[in-house]
């Protein structure tokens, strides 16, 4: 819903911008939910509306004699130019990486130019438009210089549709210090970028305010002619007017006669539309949208649970202990000595093997053999006994 609502009443002011003592109660449709992205997709589709078909020769690239040579050539199988004498003879053709060629996938004028938009849509999207006119923070971030209006929306007197000259159109804006806007459109004039500088639309300028009357005595012819004014008849409101480029927020001036028109066009929330049929206004989704008003207020306060100021917990992340030794040795606190040992022993074995591969090669000289140990149970006494029967056996074979 726009800010508007705020304020019931709007005051009607004359073309002197003096206040003629007489309000307009403010139109439903001024209240109606603000839907930009409904407003950009219907404005999508209306802008396509007024497209020209366009589409290339359907002879183009073809126009020559030419025909593959198949393979067996060395030359890739593209058809190529018949003849001889010339450059052009053995050419590629047709295809859209040659010179001259067709491009690809030509276009058509069959293509699907136009869109349908349902009208419900579209009429939803009108009233966001008209309602976002009303908010003045909408109209100003468009780049509307109202600075020096004296209200938003601005409500003059039907005096204005009986204008004929356009000096008088010119003195009103000024009264109205709407001929700033008319400034920046003066000042935005310069060349279109692109192609389109070529197609009969070289330069663009910015938009100005739009005037929506009732009855056209003239202020057509007083206001054509000023740079940015668009005119419209408030029964034959248009979106791409209402929101050029998709975007909410034109700055309007209305006359009074169209202003109290609007409730009979597009109704309130308690009466029907008296111009179209069986339609009412889009309610809102919310009825307050100042929504940290309604986070603070008790009664949501009230009903909530108190704030969790605990640090969150942070999850415990699971280590593989056959991949992670600290985890290893808390599960198993012998795991320590057993890597040890372990460690140990393969050192000790490593240490042997390179011993034993040095001496093969003969970097380290052989061990000394160890002396026998003696035998046990037999002392000196064993010795000598053994020394007589061997002298005994010497004197018998004598």
């Amino acid at each position: 819903m726009s800010i508007a609502a705020a304020r019931p009443l709007i005051t009607v002011y004359s073309d002197k911008n003096e206040s003629t003592g007489s309000h307009v109660k403010l139109p439903a449709v001024l209240k109606a939910p603000i839907r930009i992205d409904l407003v950009n997709f219907v404005h999508t589709n209306m802008r396509k509306n007024s497209r020209q078909p366009y589409a290339v020769n359907r002879y183009a690239g073809h126009q020559t004699s030419a025909e593959s040579w198949g393979t067996g050539r060395a030359v890739a199988r593209i058809p190529r130019v018949r003849g001889g004498g010339t450059h052009r003879s053995g050419q590629g053709a047709f295809g859209n990486m040659c010179r001259g060629g067709r491009m690809f996938a030509p276009t058509k004028v069959w293509r699907k130019w136009h869109r349908r938009t349902n009208v419900n849509q579209k009429r939803y999207a009108v009233c966001s438009a008209i309602a976002a006119t009303a908010v003045p923070a909408l109209v100003m971030s468009k780049g509307h210089c109202i600075m020096g209006t004296p209200e938003v929306p601005l409500v003059v007197s039907d005096g204005i549709q009986d204008y004929k000259k356009t000096k008088e159109a010119v003195r009103f804006l000024k009264c109205f210090k709407a001929w700033e806007d008319i400034k920046k459109v003066y000042k935005s004039h310069r060349k279109r970028a692109g192609r389109g500088k070529m197609r009969n639309r070289r330069f663009v300028k910015r938009l100005g305010p739009c005037i929506i009357y009732e009855k056209d005595n003239g202020l057509k012819r007083a206001f054509r002619n000023i740079p940015g004014v668009t005119l419209m008849n408030v029964q034959k409101l248009n979106l791409l007017r209402l929101a050029p480029g998709g975007h909410v927020g034109r700055f309007c001036i209305w006359t009074e006669g169209a202003f109290r028109k609007l409730d009979d066009i597009y109704g309130t929330w308690k009466k029907q539309s008296k111009e179209k049929q069986n339609y009412n206004l889009p309610m809102p989704t919310m009825v307050n949208t100042d929504l940290n008003r309604l986070l603070r207020s008790q009664e949501i306060t009230s009903q909530l649970r108190p704030a969790n100021r605990k640090a969150p917990e942070r999850r415990a992340v699971k280590k593989n202990p056959l991949k992670n030794v600290r985890v290893m040795f808390k599960l198993n606190p012998y795991a320590m000595t057993q890597k040890r040992v372990a460690k140990v022993a393969e050192e000790r074995n490593k240490k042997k093997r390179e011993d034993k591969i040095n001496r093969a090669r003969g970097l380290i000289p052989d061990e000394p053999a160890k002396k026998a140990a003696p035998v046990k149970g037999k002392g000196k006494k064993g010795a000598k006994g053994a020394k007589g029967k061997q002298a005994a056996k010497g004197k018998g074979k004598k």
